[in-house]
């Protein structure tokens, strides 16, 4: 196993982890005004709806999908689940949303390209976060055809493996990615890479989003009339 590939999938993932949450906290508390998503929706709409939209869908299924899926240990599901029932689960619903993704990101990114206005008004960390995203959703579909030779789920728990170790700071999760496709590796090092430049892109108006739910629970307001009796 090279120190390149160690580093890579053993360092690197704290490395990202540690940027992602202190860079996001120092933004939150030193640069406000610039803790929102910059919509571009009043300078031309045009496909805006549609790529948003789909986009949203894609990424936010995805990203929790992704997350249950890979920090779930495998004896949680086992009882009622085998590994490649869940991997030809993950396989149908992650290539469907994964092509809405994919069209809404690049509804988006050719609109930002396209369009002169836009474009103008456009951050050059807008335009990479697209071309960032595009990468990751291409990458993406192209583990399924490569899942499909692993149907009996062996390389999905190796990859789950490598997650859950790395979360819970235990060795040897670089050493469980030693035979995986380089797709797939391209495709973990693209998606660690999203977290590590999170704070320094509009991605920071995830936390808000998240905040929101917050709402749920909070306790009824009581709103008073200030009418004159």
């Amino acid at each position: 196993m090279s120190f390149l590939h160690d580093a890579l999938f053993g360092i690197y993932p704290y490395i990202c982890l540690t940027v992602f949450l202190i860079g996001s906290l120092l933004r939150f508390d030193r640069d406000q005004y610039t803790w929102k998503s910059d919509s571009s929706q009043l300078l031309r709409t045009g496909s805006l709806r549609w790529g948003s939209n789909l986009f949203h869908v894609g990424i936010l299924f995805l990203f929790f999908g992704h997350t249950v899926g890979m920090l779930t240990p495998h004896f949680v599901y086992e009882p009622f689940m085998a590994a490649g029932t869940k991997q030809l689960l993950a396989m149908v619903s992650g290539g469907l949303f994964g092509v809405l993704g994919f069209a809404g990101v690049s509804l988006l990114l050719h609109r930002r390209l396209s369009d002169v206005r836009i474009r103008a008004t456009s951050k050059t960390s807008d335009i990479m976060l697209l071309v960032l995203l595009w990468l990751q959703f291409a990458l993406g579909l192209a583990t399924i055809p490569l899942s499909a030779h692993h149907l009996d789920g062996s390389m999905m728990l190796k990859l789950a493996e490598w997650a859950q170790r790395i979360v819970t700071f235990r060795g040897g999760a670089a050493a469980l990615l030693g035979d995986a496709s380089w797709v797939f590796k391209a495709h973990m090092f693209l998606g660690m890479t999203i977290f590590l430049v999170f704070p320094f892109t509009r991605l920071v108006h995830v936390w808000s989003g998240f905040g929101t739910v917050a709402y749920l629970v909070r306790p009824y307001q009581l709103v008073r009339s200030r009418r004159m009796h």
